[in-house]
């Protein structure tokens, strides 16, 4: 048996996460063996909340967010740095995105990092980051399905038409298509009833992050008898975090040898991948303390091998 896939989430976070910060991690990281380097999506900080944090009502958004990366622009610095480890999203956010924009956007980042990407989709949390793009966060679960049926057709031979309730795209080529085809791995990171569904119909992967393995495993269960005949079997990637941006249940700091335990039982039981977060994490004050994560991290990689 082959060993779980360990990955990393890029320092993204915070005043710390600079140029030095970001390639020292990333190269580092790929000389470790790490399988993966994962960026989220936060578009700004609020000083008046509406919304609380990850759709907690009351719950404050963290510190981390007051200055963030963005995504897009970071995997592709990130691609010129690195040759071999697989770059992707967990998450991107649906409603802030347009489909042949977005297309185009993947596409050329598969296509210039050599097909190495993987993209994580879902439906966000925030009102206020919604109103910057004038869009109403009541329909995000109904466009968040109908842009991926939108990037997929863009994706597909040329020319290209899509007509749906949020999006309208001409009879058009467009092009470049990814080097992955029919497209990069797609992941969502939903959770509810319809969003588990639409997981089940829509994506190759899930990237689930509080709760228990065990919840996650009967998620899967559960996902696997809602998965349409004729597609792969969903694979999982569960996100862990040194320390979380929230403490709520199921969520607190773990020391390396908690974080080992957790892989190797992830590992066990057969889960494909996990992707550690340390962007919350008090003890990284430095772009040197960033550039050792991908050391301090190390045993994970020995965890995951059977």
């Amino acid at each position: 048996m082959s060993s779980m896939r360990v990955g990393l989430a890029l320092p993204q976070l915070g005043p710390r996460a600079d140029a030095r910060a970001v390639r020292g991690f990333a190269e580092r990281a790929e000389a470790l063996g790490f399988g993966h380097l994962f960026v989220q999506q936060h578009l700004f900080y609020p000083h008046e909340v509406a919304s609380g944090y990850s759709a907690r009502p009351g719950l404050a958004v963290p510190e981390a967010y007051r200055s963030v990366l963005q995504p897009m622009e970071l995997l592709g610095v990130v691609a010129g740095w690195t040759s071999e480890i697989i770059l992707g999203t967990s998450i991107l956010v649906a409603g802030y995105h347009r489909p042949v924009d977005l297309a185009q956007r993947i596409s050329t980042l598969d296509l210039l990092s050599g097909g190495r990407t993987v993209f994580g989709f879902s439906v966000g949390w925030s009102d206020e980051e919604h109103a910057q793009y004038d869009v109403d966060p009541r329909t995000r679960g109904r466009r968040a399905g109908e842009l991926i049926d939108a990037l997929k057709a863009c994706w597909g031979p040329d020319p290209v038409s899509y007509e749906g309730e949020f999006f309208s795209i001409p009879m058009s080529d467009v092009d470049p298509k990814p080097a992955q085809r029919p497209h990069p791995p797609l992941m969502s990171g939903m959770r509810s009833e319809v969003g588990l569904r639409r997981t089940a119909e829509q994506f190759d992967w899930w990237n689930p992050a509080s709760g228990t393995l065990e919840q996650h495993l009967q998620t899967m269960d559960q996902l696997a008898g809602m998965r349409p005949a004729g597609l792969a079997p969903l694979k999982m990637c569960w996100n862990l975090f040194t320390d979380p941006p929230v403490l709520v249940a199921n969520l607190r700091p773990l020391s390396v040898d908690e974080l080992c335990e957790q892989v190797a039982e992830a590992a066990a039981s057969g889960v494909d991948a996990v992707s550690i977060d340390a962007n919350f994490d008090p003890s990284i004050t430095s772009p040197e303390d960033w550039a050792a994560v991908p050391d301090r991290l190390a045993p994970l990689l020995d965890a995951a091998t059977p």
